[in-house]
């Protein structure tokens, strides 16, 4: 089993993959969710994850990594102590005492940032994240998630000229766990039946 494989068990494992009736930030009710918080009170599973991400990383030019709070942020340290690269990140309020700064972290203007966080759905958390960036003079072109829920976040970012890339779409996800018997044809078919739903499978 390759390390992508293994890693969709491990988060399964430690209950980073949930299914059941969840209500999303959009109202919407999912029938599984996406719980990689979790993921900083698991350090090997942080570190796969770290490790597999690295990968895809490793594909791209960057100067820096930038990642977007506050899920993400263990992610961008782990990555940060993997690949020996530098880490900043943009604050989701800026502070009004002390530095006031809106990016955190040593940068210089004109450096190449990749945004990192844990999931993409609609892409708007990314946008807001991506302005403080390029206020502070930053060029963002590529944006890393861990996993792609398919549900148009990609597409969004794309008509916006940023390029997202994903270790994980949900569908590939849901492949692995099947065919590993950790989920059920019809919790596939659940979750398959409400992305075709809601904008994301063809």
């Amino acid at each position: 089993m390759d390390g992508k494989a293994q890693l969709v068990l491990s988060l399964q494992s430690i209950g980073a993959i949930k299914f059941g009736a969840y209500k999303l930030k959009s109202g919407i009710i999912s029938p599984f969710y996406l719980d990689l918080r979790i993921l900083v009170s698991y350090p090997r599973v942080l570190r796969e994850t770290a490790q597999v991400m690295a990968e895809l990383l490793a594909t791209l030019k960057f100067d820096r990594l930038a990642a977007i709070p506050y899920a993400a942020l263990p992610i961008g340290a782990a990555l940060a102590l993997e690949m020996n690269r530098p880490l900043i990140y943009p604050r989701r309020e800026k502070k009004d005492y002390g530095t006031g700064h809106a990016v955190e972290g040593e940068y210089h203007a004109g450096e190449t940032i990749v945004v990192i966080d844990d999931v993409i759905t609609t892409g708007a958390s990314k946008i807001e994240a991506i302005e403080p960036l390029m206020t502070a003079k930053l060029k963002v072109r590529d944006i890393v998630v861990l996993v792609d829920r398919e549900q148009g976040g990609a597409k969004e970012i794309a008509k916006r000229g940023f390029n997202v890339h994903s270790v994980y779409r949900v569908t590939e996800m849901m492949e692995i766990l099947r065919e590993a018997g950790k989920v059920t044809e019809s919790q596939q078919h659940d979750v398959l039946t409400f992305l075709a739903q809601n904008g994301a499978v063809s």
